[in-house]
């Protein structure tokens, strides 16, 4: 079988990386998948999406110089159910993201305020007292 660009193909994970994951595929050759091609989320560590002989299907994205470069998240394409889900998904992210930075924002200002006035205190009983000179 040969392989091309294009073509969706099984393989077995060899190897991980921080950078990725090779792979080897149903000729023998190996490829490698790139970190940024595992998955449509953001992938900060590879190891919680692959393990070492994983079975994948990947699609082979380029061929240079006897380098075969392959993607995972190209090969397994999302599902659609005939709405316009990335609008929705966006929103209800957008949404969830808002209330999620608001709720981080107020427990930073509550810590951050809880740490000024530890600071205050401590320079006030370095003084000798509010206000002292």
């Amino acid at each position: 079988m040969s392989i091309d660009v294009g073509s969706i193909v099984e393989g077995k994970v060899t190897g991980i990386t921080s950078f990725g994951a090779f792979v080897e595929l149903e000729n023998g050759k190996t490829g490698l998948v790139h970190i940024s091609e595992v998955a449509d989320t953001y992938v900060r560590d590879i190891n919680d999406f692959l393990k070492e002989q994983d079975s994948v299907r990947v699609k082979v994205i380029n061929i240079t110089d006897g380098k075969i470069g392959l993607s995972i998240k190209q090969a397994n394409p999302k599902p659609s159910d005939g709405s316009n889900s990335h609008y929705s998904r966006s929103r209800r992210k957008a949404a969830s993201s808002a209330s999620n930075f608001e709720e981080r924002l107020a427990r930073f200002l509550k810590d951050s305020e809880e740490r000024q006035q530890a600071l205050r205190k401590s320079l006030d009983s370095k003084r000798g007292g509010r206000g002292a000179r």
